[in-house]
């Protein structure tokens, strides 16, 4: 249940960076939310009282800081609803967990021939390891196109699954134009040919409730600093069974049971895929954050970045200057734009110069960019902090820009 109502204005008051800026309006969230107090203090505390290493030493302070790293591990395992906090790996972010399906799982499980569908509105960090898998290894990479409006074309895809389907690498909210594919849909057909799912949550964790008991997936990742956490800490989650099939990925200290130079033997998951010492402040400071959105009221916040998007959208939607990229059905709070006599570039300098934080570029999206015979598009991400006198400030600045620039 939450403990704490929703109230926007109320909410940037956690925000330190933002509370000394009260003149900066923030709408890059889909790159990296601000971070709230409760996530510095933790950080800090740990490193005032508690700083050790894990799993290693036998004095208190290495107790206390494995008892706060395997407690980061429960908290995150709970926020995804998890069987086990075994089925949670610690990795660098979203980036370095689906690399490691592709290293581990990808290479003990793939053979020549098979199919990996990923679909075009991919960010490059679901594209390219599997790329890199498939020239090593001859495997097949298949792309699902889009509709006009950006939804995932589902006949496409049901064609495209077949007897050599061996994985469907899918986002649960593009980082580019917002859609939220079908993942009940999707996750229901790849079981329909046998077909393992993996989901990039990446942008989703922070606005969406995510259950992976009821999602059906096989793998699930995230990154912290997209849902208020630190940078470089994100979380793979996978099945059990999967993890304890999949090899080794990087070799050190900690994903081992005993070294010999007669060969070693490997610790059980998911220490046999933490190698090295782990990110302990920053899972530490993940947890504080899943902490602070978990007491949120979720409905509640989701319908808040929804009713914004829409007040911003609407007004868009009349100019015929301005070109919404994207507009499937039940979007994340996230709008693209494509202008009719302006760069995108000179956009986003005119509205920092207004002290408005906007994104502009591919996204790491080209695939989906080439889709839309664009080379890039300006990025209005909303987060929990973000206010109606935001679109407001944003709407009134974009009409000075789009007159000057005309």
């Amino acid at each position: 249940m939450p403990t704490q109502p929703f109230d926007a204005a109320m909410l940037r008051a956690d925000f330190p960076l933002l509370a000394a800026q009260p003149d900066l309006i923030y709408l890059d969230n889909a790159a990296t939310t601000q971070k709230p107090r409760a996530v510095l203090n933790a950080e800090r505390h740990y490193y005032e009282t508690t700083n050790a290493n894990v799993h290693r030493s036998a004095h208190r302070l290495a107790h206390a800081a494995t008892e706060a790293f395997e407690g980061a591990r429960s908290t995150v395992a709970r926020f995804l609803n998890a069987a086990s906090s075994d089925e949670i790996v610690f990795t660098r972010g979203s980036t370095e967990a689906i690399n490691l399906v592709a290293q581990s799982w990808g290479r003990s499980q793939l053979q020549a021939g098979d199919e990996i569908i990923v679909s075009t509105l991919e960010h490059h960090a679901n594209i390219v390891p599997w790329q890199l898998l498939a020239y090593e290894r001859g495997l097949r990479i298949v792309a699902v196109p889009l509709l006009a409006n950006g939804q995932l074309d589902m006949d496409a895809y049901a064609a495209l699954l077949g007897n050599r389907t061996r994985l469907v690498a899918i986002t649960a909210l593009s980082n580019a134009i917002g859609t939220r594919p079908d993942l009940a849909a999707v996750i229901a057909a790849a079981a329909t040919v046998g077909a393992r799912v993996l989901v990039d949550a990446s942008q989703a964790v922070a606005h969406d409730v995510i259950d992976v008991q009821a999602l059906g997936a096989d793998f699930l990742v995230f990154s912290g600093h997209k849902a208020y956490g630190p940078t470089g800490i994100g979380a793979l989650w996978a099945r059990t069974e999967l993890l304890n099939a999949m090899p080794p990925w990087q070799g050190g200290g900690e994903m081992i049971e005993r070294v010999s130079f007669a060969g070693t033997t490997f610790n059980r998951p998911p220490y046999r895929f933490e190698a090295g010492t782990p990110p302990v402040a920053q899972a530490i400071g993940l947890a504080a954050a899943l902490d602070w959105l978990i007491a949120l009221d979720r409905a509640a916040l989701a319908a808040h970045e929804d009713a914004l998007r829409l007040r911003l959208e609407t007004a868009l939607l009349a100019r015929d200057d301005v070109r919404l990229v994207g507009t499937a059905p039940n979007k994340g709070p996230l709008t693209s734009l494509a202008f009719s006599h302006a760069h995108p570039f000179d956009v986003a300098q005119f509205l920092d110069a207004r002290g408005i934080a906007v994104r502009v570029g591919h996204h790491c999206a080209q695939p989906l960019m080439d889709a839309f015979n664009l080379s890039s598009t300006l990025r209005i991400s909303l987060s929990a902090y973000n206010v109606s006198s935001d679109i407001d400030t944003l709407l009134a600045a974009l009409d000075d820009t789009l007159e000057l620039l005309a």
